[in-house]
């Protein structure tokens, strides 16, 4: 059993910048591949970046692709996403995930654990 709790959303103005961190339960951390994914009112959850056990692969989804950055410290059982140079249309509900899978799978499904999410809202 893993339980990821995510933090560091909140209110940002256009063109500003945040990071979510996503804290995993367990020893089991380093075995799971893990990802972000949003959903806004009214659409349904997309992926956005995903990054490999070893932290070597990652991989990004073209709407965040050189704005946004997914990283990992196995030593602290943490997930990132840096966000930078926000628009108004990444306002959304942030969720953090583990996968047994391997990351480029993360993008189809094969989701075990979700966390609760963390909103993220981008003022103009």
């Amino acid at each position: 059993q893993v339980q990821l709790v995510e933090s560091g959303g909140g209110l940002v103005q256009s063109g500003g910048s945040l990071r979510l961190s996503c804290a995993a339960s367990g020893r089991t951390f380093g075995s799971y591949s893990m990802g972000w994914f949003r959903q806004a009112p009214g659409k349904e959850r997309e992926f956005l970046a995903a990054i490999s056990r070893s932290t070597s692969i990652t991989y990004h989804a073209d709407s965040v692709k050189g704005r946004f950055t997914i990283s990992r410290d196995n030593a602290k059982n943490t997930v990132y996403l840096q966000m930078n140079s926000l628009k108004v249309e990444d306002t959304a509900v942030y969720y953090c995930a583990a996968a047994q899978t391997t990351a480029l799978n993360m993008k189809s499904g094969g989701i075990n654990y979700w966390g609760q999410g963390t909103q993220v809202t981008v003022s103009s």
